[in-house]
């Protein structure tokens, strides 16, 4: 049944039906939702099947209480009412405003890192959303002023005063929401997530990171109502895939790893505890593939250690180094599941007799923390990522000679479990349970190591020999 309104109003209709969510061919929004409203087909197009899911049960709500749905929106009464009540209260919010509601309401359910992720993205796209006026603050005070004011707690307070000017000028000529519709303003967005203050282009990862923080700010901004549509979309960035593929440059070989543990253990000319406490956590990385922040918090309840053979650690949480503002807790590791999983799953992964031993003297000669953990600074508290980064960059200069101590390998710790990877993919081990003992999904292996196998065609070619008897 369709109701006719008063001027200037919707008219309504209760002829409402909502198909089942599918799929199409679209690289960028691949789920699709159709509903019709008097005989007229409605449709809104979805990243993530979880989205458009929601989408779906927000209208079959409505329908079922009786809504009428505005045939010449298809959207429900409801909404149409919202949407205008929140037009006349705040029609268009500046990026200040705008970030601000935006972190308020995604905070309670982000990780810190998550936040930390989210105030750079914003943070990034405010240098374009300024106008041009005099007194615009230095760009990287910018960036600071708003990474600080987005933190919902800091909403009452006063900006510090190397910040209080900065803090002003945005918040009094920050551009509005709706500027982002301009091309010119759209592009310079694109331009300072893609490239550093000093114009050189971002890491891929920084941009993949700042454009997916920007894109989850313009679905809310959509919901909202202050956009019709992401102003980015269909723009990339020329001559980066943003992937995260490993350089075979980075591997250590066996022998490299061994002294790259040997040289840990002499790191501290005064106190050598300070590089032997360590030697056991970089060999979790070197030999069980473990993330830095999942070594952290191994306690020692998660380990199987035999006297002989092999044993296993059991990884259940993780705790990534986020800063104290970002943090429920105000510590500066945050408390986590283990990446890319329920937060009730653990991983166990088998160990090799060398990490076994590693291990058991690691026990044996510093005991464990009085939480259990493994591994802890010399006070007994949370490792953090400043003093193993410190450790192993001493390391790197102790094991190994200085055309190779100048070059990419064995940089970052992290680049420890890329050579576990590797090896396992090396020995033979099936895509699907390497990808279960490290963690990622066989796509993310495939995807993302292939490269590292290439200099192995001369074991490759032997194999085929075998194989067919030449």
């Amino acid at each position: 049944m369709t109701h006719p309104k008063a001027d200037g109003e919707a008219t309504l209709s209760t002829d409402v039906r909502v198909w089942k969510v599918s799929k199409v061919a679209s690289k960028s929004a691949p789920y699709q939702l159709r509903w019709v409203v008097a005989g007229k087909v409605w449709h809104a197009s979805f990243a993530t099947s979880p989205l458009a899911e929601s989408r779906r049960v927000d209208l079959w709500k409505a329908m079922r209480r009786g809504e009428g749905f505005d045939v010449l929106t298809g959207l429900p009464e409801s909404e149409i009412r919202a949407a205008a009540e929140k037009a006349k209260a705040s029609p268009d919010p500046s990026w200040w405003d705008f970030s601000r509601e935006y972190m308020a309401a995604r905070w309670r359910t982000a990780a810190a890192k998550t936040r930390e992720g989210l105030a750079d993205s914003l943070a990034t796209v405010a240098l374009g959303m300024m106008e041009e006026r005099p007194g615009v603050p230095e760009l990287e005070k910018v960036r600071l002023a708003m990474r600080w004011a987005v933190i919902p707690a800091h909403e009452k307070e006063d900006p510090p005063p190397e910040l209080n000017a900065a803090c002003t000028w945005l918040a009094a000529h920050s551009l509005p929401v709706s500027s982002l519709s301009g091309s010119s303003v759209a592009r310079d967005v694109f331009y300072r997530l893609s490239f550093k203050l000093d114009g050189s282009p971002a890491a891929a990862e920084t941009y993949k990171r700042r454009r997916r923080g920007f894109n989850t700010a313009m679905e809310y901004a959509i919901k909202e109502g202050y956009l019709d549509a992401n102003p980015l979309v269909g723009m990339k960035r020329s001559g980066s895939s943003g992937s995260a593929v490993v350089d075979p440059r980075v591997l250590v070989n066996k022998v490299q790893g061994r002294e790259l543990l040997t040289a840990v253990s002499y790191v501290g000319s005064v106190n050598r505890n300070r590089g032997r406490r360590l030697v056991p956590f970089f060999g979790c990385m070197l030999y069980a593939a473990t993330r830095p922040a999942e070594a952290v918090n191994l306690k020692e309840s998660q380990c199987h250690l035999p006297e002989t053979g092999w044993g296993r650690i059991t990884l259940k949480e993780t705790r990534p180094v986020a800063g104290k503002k970002w943090t429920d807790s105000g510590e500066r590791h945050d408390k986590r599941g283990l990446k890319s999983r329920d937060v009730t799953t653990d991983r166990p992964v088998p160990i090799p007799p060398v990490l076994v031993v590693l291990l058991r003297d690691h026990l044996a000669e510093f005991g464990a923390a009085l939480d259990g953990r493994l591994f802890a600074n010399e006070r007994g508290g949370l490792l953090g990522s400043s003093t193993y980064w410190r450790a192993w960059q001493e390391a790197r200069e102790l094991a190994l000679p200085p055309e190779k101590v100048a070059s990419p390998l064995a940089r970052r710790p992290y680049d420890l479990r890329s050579t576990c990877i590797t090896n396992w993919l090396r020995s033979g081990l099936p895509v699907a349970e390497v990808a279960r003992r490290a963690g990622n999904s066989p796509e993310v292996i495939h995807r993302n190591y292939a490269g590292c196998l290439d200099d192995s065609e001369e074991e490759n070619n032997r194999k085929i020999e075998e194989a067919m008897g030449w």
